[in-house]
């Protein structure tokens, strides 16, 4: 349960657009019959609108699903044969058959450009949604993406600067000018699947046309599926976030998708993953109240242990009891935060007769904000100011809150947190129970 909850908080975004693009795979919704002759056009798909609403998915036949559910991990989806309990509205798919055609050989040509980082793969069986490959590591990736950049396309990944964003932000123009408008974006998962997403803006209404890249044996690229879902909204932030919304929300997923198309520095994101990844907004008050050495007990509770273990041993707790040893709670959190051991046992629960700690895990919150430093002050003393900004595209917001924390690093790599100061942007500050 630790990994998968770990899993999680740590490739939240990448996994998410997995299962989105897995849900939908297996809706098969029955409608009229697309028109495959290549005479479909804009025209066309004008006087359909209104009165023919169908919601077009390729790569899957109707006949090789079953009528009944399909589990994929907590998410059941219901073919259109059984009894499913929503009821979900159709519509005319924007893209024309030429401009799929079209989208799908782009995609094919600009994995060719990247083809020689994956020659050496291995390739085991396994979903379509997933690249199946053995190892990938995050260096390979970001090879990729500049590669696909360098080809002229727009293109990112986990912890990089997305490449050529200007498309993204030209289409944005033309949408907000009401300007028909299409553009792809490259995204290249931590597995090496390449995820191939094209916006289109046309007739006062927005889809996006996904076709997902595999690779087989020696670096060849093939088509794993396609999709087509309509997008309800859109958002270019000041601060260079691009977040969109499905029209059809999938159970359990993100309300909103996002993409950063403003550049960040390495030290940024250094500094992010070492001090900020993995914290919580919404589980504990460590950064959502002011605090430092003077009221540092208030901020201690039991359910905030687990994350603050992972970061300062670089592994995920595990108990058989569901109780902490009082000698590893107390080093993790003196060596941490500016407390006493006398100060951890009068507010964390020690149990003084089992010599231990209650440990209380902590389960996924939906749609959490995460945080992202985005300058930092190397003071004097040795200590850094991290200035972090919080993040919450599911409401909407990259701005939502702004938090200033000093950490003091130590020359063993082991750091500890020093105090902490909130101050509510966009969105109130969360409050925890």
């Amino acid at each position: 349960m630790e990994n998968v909850k770990w899993l999680i908080q740590k490739k939240g975004v990448f996994i998410i657009e997995l299962l989105v693009i897995v849900i939908a795979c297996v809706i098969v919704l029955k409608g009229p019959k697309q028109n495959n002759s290549g005479e479909e056009n804009i025209e066309e798909i004008r006087a359909q609108k209104a009165e023919v609403p169908v919601n077009h998915m390729e790569g899957i036949d109707a006949d090789e699903i079953d009528g009944d559910e399909i589990d994929i991990g907590n998410i059941t989806a219901k073919s259109s044969d059984s009894q499913a309990p929503v009821t979900q509205e159709r519509k005319v798919c924007l893209f024309t058959e030429e401009e799929k055609k079209k989208i799908q050989e782009t995609a094919l040509t600009a994995a060719e450009q990247v083809k020689g980082i994956y020659q050496n793969i291995e390739v085991a069986d396994g979903p379509a949604f997933s690249s199946n490959i053995a190892e990938f590591t995050g260096e390979q990736c970001k090879e990729v993406v500049s590669l696909l950049g360098q080809a002229g396309f727009v293109s990112i990944t986990e912890d990089c600067n997305m490449v050529n964003p200007e498309r993204l932000h030209a289409f944005y123009a033309d949408y907000l000018n009401q300007k028909e408008s299409m553009f792809t974006i490259f995204q290249v998962n931590p597995d090496g699947l390449i995820g191939a997403f094209t916006f289109l803006y046309r007739m006062d209404e927005l889809q996006t046309y996904y076709v997902g890249i595999g690779w087989q044996q020696g670096g060849i690229p093939e088509i794993r599926n396609t999709l087509e879902n309509s997008i309800a909204e859109i958002k270019l932030t000041e601060k260079g976030y691009f977040i969109y919304s499905y029209e059809i929300l999938i159970p359990h997923s993100s309300l909103r998708q996002c993409f950063r198309t403003s550049p960040i520095s390495d030290k940024c994101r250094e500094l992010t993953k070492k001090y900020l990844s993995g914290l919580s907004y919404v589980n504990y008050n460590m950064l959502v109240t002011n605090w430092d050495s003077s009221n540092v007990e208030d901020i201690l509770m039991p359910r905030m242990f687990e994350d603050i273990y992972r970061i300062y041993t670089g592994e995920i707790f595990r108990t058989k009891d569901r109780t902490v040893p009082a000698e590893v709670y107390e080093q993790v959190m003196t060596a941490c935060f500016p407390v006493s051991v006398e100060q951890v046992r009068k507010v964390c629960g020690y149990d003084a007769g089992s010599g231990s700690y209650p440990y209380e895990m902590i389960y996924a919150s939906p749609y959490p904000p995460f945080g992202e430093v985005v300058d930092y002050t190397e003071n004097g003393d040795g200590t850094i100011t991290l200035f972090v900004d919080g993040v919450w595209p599911d409401y909407n917001s990259d701005y939502a809150f702004t938090n200033m924390i000093v950490v003091q690093p130590f020359e063993d790599g082991t750091f500890r947190y020093l105090s902490n100061v909130i101050e509510q942007k966009e969105l109130e500050i969360p409050v925890i129970e």
